[in-house]
């Protein structure tokens, strides 16, 4: 159930408090039942979204709130690397709730585990004793033996290795003589024994544990269903349909198939997926069903790897089957780094706001993937931030709530980290127990990124740590993100001397990004980092982490080697070259540049390059505190006109126009009402001094104080 200590989620509330509780049957923080939206056949509903979004947190609170209320299971797939394991974990998550012995998928389960290796073979003694344990924990989960796991294994092995040095093997596949069909597994055992290795022995193996489960835990009538089962399974790869019950051909050429790898062993995984999912509708009895009880739910973490994707095309396959009754009743919520997969053509795709009261789904098309429900998890709004900072201990700058959710883009993992750190700000400057982090003035918007975790990390290293997992590549693209286009970040890291078994660390930098699902591709006239929030958070961590002044990896080389760089590229990189001039602190230079062309160029259309110029060099990022004052807003109001006297009033008009714009460019900048107006003002005063741009320039001090105050890009006039 909820407790006050777990995270609250924001924004969600369309998944747990109504798509899940109509699935499964039961509402999510109360104890009552919902009706069920859908009565038979049901959607596997996939949660897509990158890093941070909240796909792990969200099936974190389903679980906290309905463990123990009706069969669940956790797994993370990304952690096991086999689809027989994800259903061994399955299995020992459901079959307490269950009081299901999973008949059909055990047998199946122990026959796969049991072909790894022989007891006494040193090359597989670790595999053994790994799944010796799971076998453990299966039979543990499954109520037919009690005890530690350890002494589950323990016993278990013991058994195993007393048929195998007794000889008694043989009820494990009976023998019938003068059978064809005995006569050709006699003779299978004799290319075992002459192949002599592990195929031999495996099956020794195989026979050895099937003998001993269905002694022991299926004895009589028990045993018949599960063994047939197999049997009919593949009764036509053996050509003796009609086979005695009791036979355990099935079982054995699910492990030989299984072990064979490639396709074989795929149609071994369907196999167990059909015998996972007849166990958990056959465990839901008529009682069960006509009183309408909460339905099993299983949460499948990152099926983006390899075993989790398998296992969810399996389960889709498997409803998909024309004819399938029952249906299952297995409600199962899936998470997916990224989109939905490229070959889910036939899934249906529903936002949020569409889960309130119904999904309005039905299967449509015989496709697996019509049975997917495919739900992309959104950013977070303003009103939500606004609700994550109300517990703040003292008074917030008024501004504060929108400032992190432009700067963040509503990204609940970047939005979280940061206002956990002001809460944990203002309640240390509240408390006087202990000096809080930095910043040590007022905290303000300027002020975000300068946060610290309760931990006294900072903050946007703490951030890139979750959204970049990998330590490598996030140092690389930690410089590598001021480059303005792949060109320039290659050159960057040449000079920087990136080390690396690749050739190109910019291009490897980018497949990881690619990899990692924050872009599609990467375009080679743009940077590295597409996404605004991670190139951002890239951007701080470099000034944040710079080397000084004299340092090849300093923020003032890193600038002076691509400003040098795009200088050489043509008077098309001039803009960049401005950009970067302008990063490193040396606005004298952009203000001289940009007043030259200013005076020099006549027709309408350099006006426009003038315009494009003047916004695309006053994006450029900060440089570090430590090097540099930052006097933009004052600059920008005129209070330092005094400081340019020798300059006339057309520089001095440019100087205020671009420090203003430069100020206004920050996410977490607040866009003041007087300096955006004074935008308008300066550019008006410039149109009334240049004959031919007049038009263009009045037509920018029309429209450019309202995008810098919505925080939208500079349009620019149209001819």
């Amino acid at each position: 159930m909820h407790t006050s200590e777990a995270p609250r989620l924001y924004a969600r509330d369309p998944l747990l408090h109504g798509l899940v509780p109509r699935l499964t049957g039961l509402a999510y923080a109360q104890r009552t039942r919902v009706p069920w939206e859908h009565d038979k056949d049901l959607p596997l509903v996939l949660l897509t979204g990158r890093h941070g979004m909240g796909r792990t947190a969200v099936l974190r609170a389903l679980e906290r709130h309905y463990a123990g209320r009706l069969p669940l299971a956790f797994v993370d797939t990304a952690e096991t690397p086999q689809v027989v394991e994800l259903l061994a974990d399955l299995v020992r998550s459901l079959a307490p709730d269950t009081g299901r012995r999973f008949p059909l998928l055990l047998p199946g389960l122990l026959t796969v585990f049991a072909g790894y290796g022989e007891p006494g073979d040193h090359g597989e003694q670790g595999e053994r004793t790994r799944t010796t344990l799971r076998l453990a924990r299966l039979l543990l989960a499954c109520h037919l033996e009690s005890g530690s796991e350890a002494d589950v294994a323990q016993r278990w092995a013991g058994r195993l290795r007393g048929r195998l040095d007794g000889g008694d093997v043989r009820d494990a596949v009976p023998q019938h003589a003068g059978d064809a069909r005995g006569d050709r597994h006699a003779g299978g055992a004799r290319d075992d024994r002459h192949a002599g290795g592990a195929r031999g022995g495996r099956h020794a193996v195989v026979r050895a544990a099937l003998a001993e489960y269905f002694e022991r835990y299926a004895r009589g009538r028990g045993s018949a269903p599960p063994r047939q089962w197999y049997q009919d399974r593949y009764a036509e790869s053996e050509g003796a349909a009609g086979a005695a019950a009791e036979d355990h051909d099935g079982l054995l050429r699910l492990a030989d198939w299984f072990h064979r790898g490639g396709d074989y062993r795929q149609a071994a995984e369907q196999t167990l997926v059909h015998a996972f999912l007849q166990d958990i509708t056959a465990a839901r009895s008529k009682w069960q069903r006509l009183n309408r009880d909460p339905r099993p739910l299983v949460l499948l973490d990152n099926t983006h790897s390899p075993a989790g994707e398998r296992l969810v095309d399996l389960v889709l396959a498997y409803r998909a089957r024309p004819g399938t009754a029952p249906h299952d009743p297995l409600v199962v919520v899936a998470t997916r780094l990224g989109d939905a997969p490229a070959d889910a053509g036939d899934a249906a795709r529903r936002a949020l706001p569409d889960l309130v009261t119904s999904t309005h789904w039905r299967r449509a098309g015989h496709a697996p993937s019509a049975g997917l429900l495919v739900v992309p998890l959104t950013p977070l709004s303003r009103d939500d931030v606004l609700l994550m900072l109300d517990a703040a201990s003292a008074p917030l700058h008024p501004y504060l709530a929108s400032a992190l959710h432009t700067l963040t883009g509503g990204h609940p993992l970047a939005a979280g980290v940061l206002c956990d750190a002001v809460l944990d700000h203002t309640r240390a400057t509240a408390t006087r127990d202990s000096a809080p982090g930095p910043p040590a003035g007022p905290l303000g918007p300027r002020n975000l990124l300068e946060l610290t975790t309760a931990d006294g990390v900072p903050v946007t290293q703490a951030i890139l740590e979750r959204l970049l997992p990998s330590p490598h590549q996030r140092a690389r693209l930690v410089p590598l993100s001021l480059a303005r286009d792949s060109t320039a970040a290659q050159a960057l890291a040449a000079h920087l001397r990136l080390e690396g078994p690749e050739q190109l660390p910019a291009n490897a930098a980018a497949d990881y990004l690619e990899a990692e699902q924050w872009q599609h591709d990467t375009p080679q006239d743009r940077p590295l980092a597409a996404d605004p929030l991670l190139s951002t958070l890239l951007v701080h961590e470099a000034r944040r982490t710079s080397q000084g002044t004299d340092s090849r990896r300093g923020w003032q080389e890193i600038h002076g080697f691509l400003r040098r760089h795009h200088t050489t590229r043509g008077e098309d990189s001039e803009a960049d070259a401005l950009r970067h001039t302008l990063a490193a602190g040396d606005a004298k230079t952009v203000v001289a540049a940009l007043s030259e062309e200013f005076q020099s160029e006549q027709d309408r259309q350099s006006a426009l390059r003038w315009l494009n110029c003047l916004w695309y060099a006053a994006t450029a990022p900060p440089p570090p505190a430590a090097d540099w004052d930052d006097e933009r807003a004052a600059m920008a109001a005129g209070a330092f006109d005094e400081r340019y006297h020798d300059i006339d009033e057309i520089d001095r008009c440019i100087n205020r126009l671009l420090h203003g714009l430069w100020y206004l460019s920050d996410a977490a900048a607040e866009p003041e009402a007087d300096l955006c107006d004074d935008i308008g003002a300066e550019l008006a005063f410039l149109s009334l001094r240049h004959q031919s741009w007049r038009a263009v320039l009045s037509q920018a001090a029309r429209t450019w104080p309202a995008a810098v105050r919505a925080k939208r890009p500079l349009p620019l006039p149209e001819l």
